[in-house]
């Protein structure tokens, strides 16, 4: 068997289980601490099901990713596979860019969740919930501004703890069977507030919502050029990975659903702790509590980090504006990228509570992971001097009409959703503009 050959200037040093680990940490977090509820409010005591259909969509464009990953190792995952497919530059813009949104606005739901409940089982709720979430966002730039080495390490400690706390909740689950808890009735009840059309816009709203929590596996494609033997190491580490958090989320829903009321979940932003305390099992709420707002610590964390360094790179590339690539003398952290996307983040705090955001970054990337199942199609007449993964053809192609589907109207989302991503898009666009004028005068030769 041919690989890929090793024309990288980084480092190969993530092994297979190390990247699993990595993709078990990126998919895990604030989805399941803190939009749980939502997505019982919208679907009833049924939870389970929007997750397990989640779980079948992020597996379909999971495949897709391992196709293009292992065809094209290198970093830039979605952005690289539109350009090689479509060649048009300012798609691959779009593309790139609502990435990067996605993770800014995943980054303000968990910073939403961190002020919510989870924080107030500390405090007694005496906290202004947006001044919380707009300070957790400055904490986080702060801490990236310091470096990548702090970032990444407090990375490690936070996923192993978000994983602690759901393996306490599924403890206590294991725990209500074994003794005879929970309300068994409630798992098979589907409360979307009709019948017939509405209720299938309701189950597709919820696995929208829901969809929110497996987010995160299409960013491992990234450290591509940092993986040994990548065209070998990831179809396993990807499809492991959502496998073993798609278990995770369906589980959880299930002991969520068992022990309370969907209702109680709805009104909660830290439903996990009501199960907790439903449980029946001498678990300190208070400690919990903390681990969620670690887990919720972490995505922000991830995604911040993420959304600032694709920021780097766009400007790098000539994308975006020049200044945008600065970085901080002596930290050499890219600064002028962090402030960017910390102040886009604080104004997305400042626009939604927990669920709006949550959803306008399952319709960001939903959209992205359309684009990417078409682009696997294109590709196929591409040939590489290498052998791959390659997903069969029913899976790119009903891997994008779900992702179509669960980004459409069909999933009845509020208005704010889209008006809140096309914003974001439109600031982009104008930044492209920008960018391009700026080029020309100085001529320059844009990336366009």
């Amino acid at each position: 068997m041919t690989t890929a050959p090793a024309d990288t200037p980084l480092h190969r040093a993530i092994g297979p289980k190390l990247l699993i680990l990595f993709v078990v940490g990126d998919i895990l977090g604030t989805g399941i601490y803190a939009t749980t509820g939502k997505v019982a409010g919208k679907v009833g005591g049924a939870l389970w099901l929007p997750f397990a259909i989640g779980f079948v969509v992020a597996l379909l464009t999971a495949a897709s990713y391992v196709e293009l990953v292992g065809k094209y190792p290198k970093a830039a995952g979605a952005a690289l596979y539109t350009q090689k497919a479509f060649k048009v530059p300012f798609l691959t813009f779009i593309v790139a860019f609502m990435v990067m949104c996605s993770g800014l606005s995943s980054a303000s739901a968990a910073a939403r969740a961190f002020s919510g409940d989870y924080l107030g089982e500390l405090t007694s709720g005496a906290l202004p919930p947006t001044l919380v979430a707009i300070l957790f966002v400055l904490a986080l730039a702060a801490l990236n501004l310091r470096g990548v080495s702090e970032s990444v390490k407090a990375n490690v400690v936070l996923t192993l703890v978000e994983l602690t706390g759901l393996v306490v909740i599924l403890a206590i689950g294991a725990y209500a069977v074994l003794t005879g808890g929970g309300e068994p009735s409630r798992l098979t009840d589907i409360d979307t507030g009709g019948t017939g059309f509405a209720l299938m816009t309701g189950v597709l709203g919820a696995t929208a919502l829901g969809f929110f929590a497996f987010v995160g596996f299409e960013d491992s494609v990234n450290m591509a050029e940092e993986t040994k033997d990548p065209t070998r190491t990831f179809p396993r580490a990807i499809f492991l990975g959502v496998a073993i958090t798609g278990t995770i989320y369906v589980l959880v829903a299930l002991v969520s659903s068992l022990l309370v009321d969907h209702k109680a979940l709805e009104s909660s932003s830290g439903p996990l702790l009501e199960v907790v305390k439903a449980g029946g099992v001498d678990f300190p709420h208070k400690l919990f509590a903390l681990i969620a707002l670690f887990a919720v610590t972490n995505s922000a964390l991830i995604n911040i980090m993420m959304a600032s360094r694709l920021c780097y790179g766009m400007a790098n590339e000539r994308i975006l504006p020049r200044a945008m690539g600065r970085v901080l003398p002596g930290r050499r952290t890219p600064v002028v990228g962090i402030v960017f996307v910390s102040l886009l983040a604080v104004g997305l705090v400042s626009t939604g509570e927990i669920e709006g955001l949550g959803d306008t970054t399952s319709f960001l990337l939903l959209c992205v992971f359309a684009v990417v199942n078409v682009a696997v199609l294109v590709l196929r007449k591409d040939r590489v001097d290498h052998r791959h993964f390659r997903a069969p053809t029913a899976l790119p192609v009903l891997g994008a009409i779900t992702a179509l589907i669960l980004a459409s109207p069909l999933a009845d989302r509020p208005a704010e959703v889209y008006i809140r991503a096309g914003v974001l898009v439109a600031i982009g666009i104008a930044l492209w503009a920008v960018n391009k004028v700026v080029m020309r005068t100085r001529g320059e030769a844009a990336a366009d």
